[in-house]
């Protein structure tokens, strides 16, 4: 890692599969356990063509590749700082052949992509819109969070521009906007092929759902069985330390 700068504020983080490393920014917006679920939910398999929309960091990317190992993971981020240290961190783990981070706007991906180019496509988007919530006064947490510079519709028409007819639109997001996530799915002719909520506790309602939607699929869908993420004494369960690649 000699070659690698870490600056003053940044920490290098242990992804705890395949020796693979993230660097993160103390002040900034760090991956959560949102971007580790979405990574395991995708499925993705063996010589396809990924691409991870609002990427941040670079934390999908680095867990498709260290999980599944496809031909090759593209990324798009619009925040040039978070492209810069995603691009650092891509060549601590020495995956330059196998993952490339773009900065740019998802709102003009067809401008930047081919058509109909990808297998899957990922995005852990912001989940506020302007009516939810505090806005964090930090701009980047802000963006990362809340709908400033795309909307749902945004990711999802790019979503639906880059996949190939049958590719996956995998998506973490939160329940209380499921209905309007539903609806914008299938207006883009994304269909819902399965979907896991995710309870912090077996008897908390679920704070995160796990959509996987194929483009041109028919209609039927496949609810999992929900993800209980802590057990009562605040431990997590077995599924969680597994997602996770960890013993108890």
């Amino acid at each position: 890692m000699a070659d690698i700068i870490i600056n003053s504020d940044e920490r290098v983080d242990d992804l705890q599969i395949k020796g693979y490393r993230i660097i993160q920014n103390t002040k900034g917006f760090c991956f959560g356990m949102d971007a580790v679920l979405l990574s395991d939910y995708a499925k993705v398999k063996k010589k396809s063509k990924v691409m991870d929309l609002c990427s941040g960091t670079g934390i999908i990317p680095i867990l498709i590749e260290a999980k599944y190992s496809p031909d090759y993971i593209e990324a798009i981020e619009y925040q040039e700082n978070c492209v810069e240290m995603a691009m650092r961190s891509v060549k601590m783990n020495q995956l330059e052949d196998k993952i490339k981070i773009h900065q740019g706007d998802v709102k003009e991906i067809r401008s930047l992509f081919p058509q109909d180019s990808f297998d899957y496509v990922t995005c852990n988007p912001p989940y506020m819109t302007g009516n939810h919530g505090l806005t964090n006064g930090d701009y980047g947490k802000a963006i990362s969070r809340h709908e400033i510079l795309c909307s749902l519709n945004d990711v999802v028409q790019a979503a639906k521009w880059l996949l190939k007819p049958s590719g996956h639109f995998v998506m973490v997001h939160r329940p209380f906007r499921l209905a309007e996530i539903i609806s914008c799915l299938k207006e883009n002719k994304l269909e819902p092929k399965r979907m896991r909520l995710v309870h912090p506790y077996v008897d908390k309602e679920p704070n995160m759902v796990l959509i996987d939607a194929v483009k041109g699929g028919r209609q039927r869908i496949t609810v999992d069985p929900p993800l209980i993420v802590y057990r009562k004494d605040g431990s997590y369960t077995d599924e969680i330390y597994q997602i996770y690649g960890e013993k108890e």
